[in-house]
Order: structure tokens, then C-alpha cells, then sequence
């Protein structure tokens, strides 16, 4: 192995100490490494001083480290305030590639204080509020609900859906109600043409007639009976007649009424023209609107096959919506619970109760049939239409609440707009619990302070908007 002229130290030893610009014979240095050229041409022994005085460097170096250390721990800004001098003596970008944690929480204080210099009133008139369409709402207490949100399809309430149909074999003679119609319950919306109705208003009309000669010769045989002119007998055969017509008689008004003929119309039966013996009048069962029409003018009618439905009518003024909950919510939905009802893609919204909860899950969607009942009032909700509904399967009482719309961000912090006698004051609050319509506040406002609770976005923009005109 060859051997080392020089050892490591040595090396690091020449290298720190200065040589003069004349170099050493090769003479000189093979034997004595350490023996440097001087004035006078002579050599001389330097193998201690090289060595004390990188001692006294290292140990420099290291206190100049440890003092530094220590400063900068103690004053955070030292080390930024000479990047920043040195950046102002060169020229160049101060280098900030890594930042401490304690930088950062300086950072994100300056933004705070920053954002707190933002000007807090927005000055407003009363003209210039209601032009700009903001809603004002009181701070009050309020309910926050928990709730599921479920898909549901609007269909006719089936207790005010009625499907007027024929009971015998009949031609159309006249229809009277169009689709879409309003009627009212009892009023006649159809004529029939029928000789089945003919006939039996003829045997009504013969019943009736024979029920009242027979009547009339039983009291007559009676009175004789009790003077002892005529024979029992023959007071029990008149007796016996008169039973056998009341009977008939009945018998031809209970058929009439089964073909769909009223009291009323059975009482006026008698002085009805012979022209009128063939009709029957279709009248509606209850109020409501024609959804449905099938048979057009001269249609047969009936019996053999033939259409037997005449009009589907729907009183719409409520209605059903038939909900699709999964079953792990199911455990939370129960008959008499609140329910809130949206069209998709409209604003409009209802309130109903829940009337039914179906035990049975349906095979095909995995899911079980919820029915609630909402009012329509103004027909808005069309059966057929797509709907979602919010079951609130839980309530608490909040003692400070605002509308959600209210709250606004701004940076990091949620603000509402006070109302004040300028304008408008922004207000940072501290929020709790929420559901879609209300939001909770744990601080920043007080019970009966009005706030604006819709177009908040305008009052938002105006906000941001003062510093850049500044």
C-alpha cells in the first residue's frame, strides 16, 4: 500500500495557513513538510503554532454559532430584519423558502388585524334598502330541526278521487262536462240513452199505480168487513193483493236505484214525459275537477266488453305525496311527523303529516311506501310531479337564532349585518347547531336586533368594496 505524504490534518492545516508567493525548493519540503521559507533564505520548525491556532478557530466558530442560536430564539425578528437589509443592500429578494411557527402565527395575526381594519358600517338608506331588495328578520328563539331528506311523487289524495261509471247498457245521448271542468257534487254532467231504463221506469210507474188501487179496495173491504156485510174471506184476499203490490212496488224502486236514479227524480218520476222514460242523467258523486274523459258523444256504452267508465273526477285540494325511505331510516319515520315538501328546479314549498307508514319494504326498490298528506289550495301540486321531502325526525329549542341566509364569510370569520339608524353594521358571530332554515348563535348579536336576512350578497360586496376604493 502506498503511504500518505501528508495526513488529513496536515492537509486542512496548509490549507488554513498563508504561504508566501515564493515556493519552497522540492528540497526543502520532502524532508521537512512543516519548514517554511523565510526572509533571510533560512527554514524554521512551525509545527505547534499551525495547529493552536485552528484550535482557536474552531472554538471561535462554535461560540459564534451557539450565540447566534440563542439571539435568534429569543428574537424572532432578527433573522428576517437582516435578510431584509441585506435584500436592501444587494438589491435581491430576501429568500423566505422556510418560515417558523411562530412566523406563521405573526402571519395569520397581521391578517386578522388586517381584516379588522375593514370598515365594520355600511351607511345605507331606507329607499336604498328596499331598492336593493334586502329582507330584514328579528334575532328571536327558534326550533332547529334534525332532519332526512327522501325522493316522493305527488298522486291524487285516494279519498277525493271518484270514477263515474254506467251500470247498464246505454248509448251516449249528451255530455255536458269537458275535461278540465269544474264540477260540483250532484250535478248532472252526462245523458244516457237506455231502453233498460225505460223499462224500468215502466215497471215503477205500473207498480205504483197497481200498489195504490190495491190499497184502496183493502180499506174499502175492511170497512165493509167491520159492518158484517162481506166474508172474511174476502177481506183476507184484499189484504193479501195489497201486501203482494206494496212489494212489487218496492222491489221496482230498488231496481231504479240500482240503475242510478235518485229520490228526488223518483219522486218526480210520475209527471215526467214519455220523451224522458229512456233517460238517465249521470251525475257527479263528488266536487271536483274532470281529470279524465272516455267516451265521446253516441258511444256505446256498458255491458258486452263495451266502456263502463265514463270520467275520472279528482278534488285536488289535497293531495298525497308518496315517499321511498331505505330502511335504515325507517326507524326514524313515524305517523304524525312533520314534513317538508320541494319541487325540484321551484320555490315553492308545503308542509304536511305523515298518515302512513307501509310495514312492507317493496322487493324491487328496497325501500318502503310513506304516504303524507299536504294542502292545494291553489292546485300548485300537479299529480305526477317529482318532489323531495324533509321528515324532521328530531327538534330542539335554540335561544338565539337568525335565518341562515343571513350569515355571510368574510375571510375566515362568519359576520350578519346589524340594522342600524345609518345602515348597516357588520357583526362577527359565533354559530352553533343549524338546520335549513335557521342557525343557531352563541355570541355576536342579541335577541330583538333586526338583521338582514336576504340579499346579504350585496351588502357583502359593498363591504369588500370600500378598501379598494381607498
Amino acid at each position: 500500500m502506498r503511504k500518505l505524504k501528508h495526513t488529513p490534518l496536515e492537509y486542512l492545516v496548509r490549507q488554513s495557513v498563508g504561504f508566501s508567493h515564493a515556493q519552497p525548493h522540492a528540497s526543502h519540503t520532502q524532508d521537512h513538510p512543516w519548514r517554511m521559507p523565510v526572509a533571510n533564505g533560512g527554514l524554521r520548525a512551525r509545527r505547534g503554532r499551525p495547529r493552536r491556532r485552528l484550535a482557536r478557530s474552531f472554538v471561535m466558530a462554535a461560540i459564534a454559532a451557539a450565540c447566534g442560536v440563542a439571539v435568534a430564539s429569543l428574537i424572532p425578528e432578527i433573522p428576517e430584519v437582516v435578510r431584509d437589509a441585506v435584500a436592501a443592500i444587494t438589491g435581491a429578494e430576501p429568500s423566505r423558502a422556510s418560515e417558523t411557527p411562530a412566523g406563521a402565527e405573526q402571519g395569520r395575526a397581521k391578517g386578522q388585524s388586517a381584516a379588522q381594519e375593514q370598515p365594520t358600517t355600511i351607511r345605507l338608506t331606507d329607499d336604498q334598502i328596499a331598492a336593493s331588495g334586502i329582507e330584514l328578520a328579528a334575532v328571536q328563539g327558534g326550533t332547529l330541526s334534525r332532519r332526512i331528506v327522501v325522493p316522493g311523487t305527488i298522486v291524487p289524495h285516494a279519498d277525493r278521487i271518484a270514477r263515474v261509471s254506467v251500470k247498464l247498457s246505454a248509448t251516449v245521448a249528451e255530455l255536458r262536462k269537458k275535461l278540465g271542468d269544474p264540477v260540483e257534487k250532484g250535478e248532472v254532467i252526462a245523458v244516457l240513452e237506455s231502453r233498460e231504463v225505460a223499462n224500468a221506469k215502466s215497471e215503477y210507474l205500473a207498480a205504483r199505480l197497481n200498489s195504490s188501487l190495491q190499497k184502496n179496495l183493502y180499506e174499502r173491504d175492511k170497512a165493509l168487513w167491520d159492518r158484517h156485510i162481506i166474508a172474511e174471506q174476502i177481506l183476507l184476499r184484499s189484504e193479501t193483493a195489497a201486501a203482494q203490490a206494496k212489494m212489487n212496488l218496492d222491489i221496482a224502486r230498488q231496481k231504479l236505484f240500482a240503475l242510478g236514479i235518485t229520490e228526488k227524480e223518483l219522486a218526480a218520476l210520475p209527471d215526467e214525459p214519455e220523451t224522458g222514460l229512456r233517460l238517465q242523467d249521470v251525475r257527479a258523486p263528488i266536487a271536483g275537477r274532470v281529470v279524465d274523459r272516455k267516451v265521446d258523444l253516441g258511444a256505446a256504452v256498458g255491458r258486452d266488453n263495451l266502456e263502463t267508465e265514463l270520467f275520472t273526477i279528482a278534488d285536488l285540494n289535497r293531495v298525497w305525496v308518496e315517499l321511498a325511505v331505505r330502511p335504515g331510516d325507517l326507524p326514524a319515520v313515524a305517523e304524525g311527523q312533520i314534513v317538508s315538501i320541494d319541487a325540484y328546479g321551484l320555490s315553492r314549498r308545503a308542509v304536511g303529516k305523515i298518515i302512513f307508514v307501509s310495514p312492507i319494504v317493496d322487493k324491487d326498490t328496497h325501500s318502503a311506501r310513506v304516504v303524507a298528506e299536504i294542502a292545494n289550495p291553489d292546485g300548485n301540486w300537479r299529480p305526477g310531479s317529482l318532489v323531495h321531502a324533509e321528515v324532521a325526525t328530531g327538534e330542539r329549542s335554540a335561544a338565539i337564532t337568525v335565518p341562515a341566509r343571513a350569515v355571510q364569510t368574510i375571510g375566515k370569520a362568519r359576520v350578519v349585518f346589524v340594522r342600524t339608524p345609518e345602515g348597516f353594521e357588520r357583526r362577527t358571530v359565533t354559530l352553533g347547531d343549524g338546520d335549513d332554515r335557521l342557525v343557531e348563535v352563541l355570541s355576536g348579536v342579541r335577541e330583538g336586533e333586526i338583521v338582514a336576512a336576504g340579499n346579504t350578497f350585496a351588502l357583502k360586496a359593498e363591504l369588500l368594496k370600500a378598501p379598494d376604493e381607498d
